[in-house]
C-alpha cells in the first residue's frame, strides 16, 4: 500500500508538471507576458543597457523593436526588411549592422542597437515607435507601436526600476544547474559582478536597482540555467512554490542565486 501511495502521489506530481504553462509576466507599466525564450533574450537586451548606464527608456525601445522584428528571437534567416536580415533586430550585414555572425551575436547586435539609438536625438522624449523607426528604417514604421506596453512592463522590471516585478511559471528542471554557468552568462551582459559560491548558490554583491536587475535577470534566465530560487532585498522567488516574490531574510547587498541539484532518476 505504502509503495502505491508513494506511486500515486509520484505520477500526480508528473501530471502536474506537464499541466504548467511556463511563461513570465512582468506586472511593470501595465503588466505583460512573454514565453520563457523570449524573456531570457529580453533580460539579455536589458542588462547591456544596465551595463552601459542607459536609462530603462533605451531599454523599453530596444524590446519594442526586437519584438516586431524577430518576436525576440535569435532568428538566422531574413523577413521583409531583406534577405540578409539576422538576429534579434534583423540587422543587415548590407547596411552596415557587421557581419553576419556578429548580428547573429545577441550582445553585438544589443550594443549595435543602442550605438545607433543614443546617436538619435532626444530619443528619450519620443515616442517609442518614432525612436525605434529612426534606427531601423522600417517599411512599417507605425508596427512597434503596439509592442509598448510589453516592452515597458518588461523594462522596469529587468532594469530593477519595478522591484519584485518579475515572475516566471516553470516546471522542475531537467538537470543540474551550475553557479559558475550563470555567473559567466551573467557577466557576458552585465560586467563583472562580485560573486563567492556558497554550494550551489552564487551568492553575488550588488545594490538598490542594480541588485533587482540582476535578480530578474537571473528569473528570466532560470529555465534555461535550471535557477531554482533567487533572492535579494527582503525577497525570495521560488521555483517550486510559483507564489512569486515572497518576503525572506536575505541580507542588504545581496544577491542569492542557487542552481538545482541532478534530478532524482
Amino acid at each position: 500500500m505504502v509503495v502505491g501511495g508513494v506511486y500515486t502521489a509520484v505520477s500526480f506530481v508528473q501530471r502536474s508538471e506537464v499541466l504548467i504553462t511556463e511563461r513570465c509576466t512582468a506586472v511593470g507599466g501595465g503588466g505583460a507576458e512573454l514565453a520563457t525564450d523570449q524573456a531570457a533574450n529580453a533580460g539579455l537586451i536589458t542588462a547591456v543597457a544596465v551595463r552601459r548606464g542607459l536609462p530603462a527608456r533605451a531599454a523599453s525601445i530596444a524590446l519594442a523593436t526586437a519584438m516586431q522584428e524577430s518576436k525576440i528571437r535569435n532568428i538566422g534567416h531574413g523577413d521583409q526588411a531583406g534577405p540578409d536580415s539576422r538576429g534579434l533586430f534583423q540587422q543587415r550585414p548590407s547596411q552596415g549592422w557587421g557581419t553576419t555572425e556578429q548580428v547573429m551575436d545577441p550582445y553585438h547586435a544589443s550594443n549595435a542597437f543602442y550605438d545607433a539609438l543614443a546617436k538619435v536625438p532626444g530619443y528619450q522624449s519620443l515616442e517609442i515607435t518614432d525612436a525605434a523607426q529612426r534606427v531601423q528604417r522600417s517599411a512599417y514604421p507605425d508596427a512597434y507601436a503596439q509592442h509598448e506596453v510589453m516592452a515597458r512592463a518588461f523594462a522596469s522590471s529587468l532594469t530593477g526600476q519595478t522591484a519584485a516585478g518579475l515572475d516566471c511559471s516553470l516546471r522542475a528542471p531537467d538537470e543540474a544547474g551550475d553557479p559558475a554557468a550563470v555567473q559567466e552568462r551573467l557577466s557576458a551582459a552585465f560586467g563583472e559582478v562580485p560573486a563567492s559560491t556558497d554550494g550551489s548558490t552564487l551568492v553575488l554583491q550588488a545594490e538598490g536597482t542594480r541588485a533587482w536587475a540582476v535578480a530578474q535577470w537571473a528569473v528570466a534566465n532560470a529555465k534555461a540555467l535550471s535557477i531554482t530560487e533567487v533572492q535579494a532585498d527582503g525577497r525570495t522567488w521560488s521555483r517550486q512554490d510559483r507564489d512569486g516574490w515572497q518576503p525572506s531574510e536575505v541580507p542588504a547587498g545581496q544577491v542569492r542565486v542557487t542552481v538545482a541539484d541532478a534530478p532524482a532518476r
